[in-house]
């Protein structure tokens, strides 16, 4: 038996000494494919910078954003005692936050000083967590910004040319800011002499809101605009705002003020992620529905419960409101049982961790809601377009 153990520890030892590290070079993947090699400027271009968080650029996103302040979701003088500390502090994330604006540009530049330079969500690609999305005439792809090419901290400033031999036509732009950090200044650059305009109109010229989870927040898109509430929106044409709050959407009354107070098309209402039990959910998803009713008999209001994870008891309490409202003749609700929004596509696909979506999950909950969304529109007694 002395012989057998000794001669495994050899072999072990033989087999530990054929294992060769990786060289520096081997170990970097720039240096086998270019495309993750570190974004740079540029060379030979001359680039006019203007404050893209001024007009005529369009800020969306921040329904109580006043030119020249910081961009938050919430407005000022939100306090401690009337929400959790995870909505104060998540309130500063640019999730549901875009620029629009028309150039005639043939190059465009982004410069950009990120709150958190040094991200770290392990589950989520940087390019969706602190990346920005480039779209061109609505809903054409251009650039996404991905700084995971730099390593260790963001650079700060971070420059980057985002689009590069555009016509020399007015186009229209539309630029998602991340999901899971803050955008502390955003500049555009153009080339020299070229036209800057405000955007045309939405064709729903008021906004759609989403309140709810990290689901809602974005977690886990692989790009900005993959979250499925900016899909809704990009195919809708409707402004957005996200109030999704990872961890913190706890159906607070002070939260169904705030939503109460704007003026809105549409109000997707999906926070029973967040609710610690169906406890919660019994005693706060109806007052927290009310609340915004009062204020606005006909708004169309979507409820929506869990997509993963779901059970029985949190869904009856989530259509618990639904069903109360129509009996007392609430036209303008509508239930989706948020298990239905991945139909059709294999659950073994769609999360990154059996709870957060991926972008195929996105997907597959943007082409499920839809249908509903529409319908909740074209229900509405007041013009939401132009």
């Amino acid at each position: 038996m002395s012989k057998l153990i000794l001669s495994l520890a050899v072999l072990s030892l033989l087999l530990q000494s054929t294992v060769f590290p990786l060289s520096a070079e081997e170990s970097d993947i720039a240096k086998i494919d270019s495309n993750f090699a570190v974004e740079k400027k540029g060379t030979g271009e001359l680039v006019v910078y203007m404050n893209a968080l001024l007009p005529p650029f369009k800020v969306e996103g921040f329904p109580w954003y006043k030119n020249g302040e910081a961009l938050n979701r919430l407005p000022q003088g939100v306090k401690k005692s009337e929400v959790n500390k995870g909505v104060l502090a998540l309130s500063k994330h640019t999730a549901g936050g875009c620029v629009r604006f028309r150039t005639n540009s043939p190059y465009i530049y982004l410069k950009s000083s990120l709150a958190n330079n040094s991200p770290n969500m392990g589950h989520m690609p940087h390019t969706g967590s602190s990346g920005f999305d480039l779209f061109v005439d609505g809903n054409t792809y251009v650039k996404t910004v991905n700084p995971a090419h730099y390593k260790g901290k963001i650079p700060d400033p971070l420059e980057v040319k985002i689009a590069g031999k555009m016509p020399k036509a007015m186009r229209e732009f539309t630029l998602y800011m991340p999901l899971y950090n803050g955008v502390k200044s955003l500049e555009i650059g153009l080339a020299p002499g070229s036209k800057i305009e405000a955007p045309r109109a939405h064709k729903i010229s008021k906004p759609i809101l989403f309140y709810g989870s990290s689901i809602t927040q974005g977690a886990c898109a692989s790009r900005t605009s993959n979250a499925y509430t900016a899909m809704l929106c990009r195919k809708l044409d409707a402004p957005m705002i996200n109030f999704g709050f990872s961890g913190s959407a706890l159906g607070e009354a002070k939260m169904a003020e705030l939503i109460a107070s704007l003026d809105l098309s549409l109000f997707v209402m999906d926070y029973d992620y967040n609710a610690p039990n169906a406890e919660h959910l019994w005693r706060t998803h109806e007052k927290f529905f009310n609340i915004i009713r009062q204020a606005h008999p006909k708004l169309p209001i979507v409820i929506f419960s869990r997509v993963t994870n779901a059970t029985d008891e949190r869904t009856q309490a989530v259509r618990r409101t639904y069903e109360n409202a129509r009996k007392n003749g609430d036209n303008y609700v509508w239930f989706v049982d948020g298990r239905d929004l991945m139909k059709g596509v294999d659950s073994s696909y769609t999360s990154v961790d059996g709870t957060h979506p991926n972008d195929l999950g996105f997907y597959a909950m943007y082409k499920n809601a839809l249908p509903v969304i529409e319908k909740a529109l074209k229900s509405s007694d007041e013009p939401i377009g132009k």
